[in-house]
């Protein structure tokens, strides 16, 4: 699978993004996934600038994470903002990424995105558990370049 138009069904897009709103019921982070063709380049430089340009670091408690997929290059990453990182392991995603990539290897990546969503907002939910106040402060629509 090469190309970006082929990647995710509209129907399996609506699942995603319920995953996400399910997801982000448990915490107060805010996940969001962007897929492109290819990074062309450094992956972890370029989602850091896909982050950025996404406005994920505009967040209250700095709790955005960014699920990352380049379909052409058959790579993906999980990024995590500074309020995250601070106060987890290095090797929090790890878990999210070896199930995430299960099903990758099996072509499912649908349910790999969802598996790796929900899980993140499990993760999530120790660290920044959802708030009576919480408002939904980043679109939960997959982004697309």
């Amino acid at each position: 699978m090469s190309k970006l138009e082929d990647f995710l069904s509209q129907n399996d897009e609506m699942e995603i993004v319920e995953a996400i709103r399910i997801a982000e019921g448990k915490t107060s982070g805010e996940i969001r996934v962007h897929i492109e063709s290819s990074n062309q380049g450094n992956i972890e430089q370029h989602v850091l600038e896909v982050f950025h340009l996404l406005k994920m670091d505009n967040t209250k408690l700095l709790n955005g994470v960014l699920i990352y997929v380049a379909v052409k290059d058959k790579s993906f990453a999980i990024y995590g903002d500074k309020g995250i990182n601070d106060v987890v392991s290095n090797d929090f995603w790890d878990v999210t990424k070896d199930v995430m990539l299960s099903y990758f290897k099996d072509g499912k990546f649908k349910q790999g995105l969802i598996e790796g969503i929900l899980k993140t907002g499990e993760q999530l939910e120790t660290y920044f558990p959802c708030l009576h106040d919480d408002i939904d402060e980043l679109s939960n629509e997959i982004s697309k370049s």
